[in-house]
């Protein structure tokens, strides 16, 4: 019996050189290699190059950064949406009174 190196089952290998379970883990492993391989040539592209903070402060940032945006101009989108909720509620009010 093997242990499958997606999943952790326990599986007996049909080859001796068999790794995954089923055809499932094999492909879903091989998609995780290929995008990991994908955001190191990425990252190794970025050497050498100028990025410039997308939120228009003018940060350098770093090729480790996939965002396009610094720390100070990433706002995570749920907070934004909650806090333009709350603002169009008290508009609502003030007009309200």
């Amino acid at each position: 019996m093997k242990q499958c190196e997606r999943c952790d089952t326990k599986f007996k290998p049909k080859v001796s050189y068999q790794i995954y379970c089923s055809e499932n883990c094999r492909d879903e492993a091989t998609k995780e290699k290929i995008a990991e391989r994908y955001q190191i040539t990425r990252r190794q592209k970025r050497i050498g190059k100028r990025r410039i903070c997308l939120g228009g402060c003018g940060t350098q940032l770093s090729i480790y950064n996939d965002s396009g945006f610094c720390a100070n101009c990433n706002v995570h989108e749920k907070a934004v949406e909650k806090m333009l909720k709350e603002l169009k509620g008290i508009v609502e009010y003030e007009q309200d009174n």
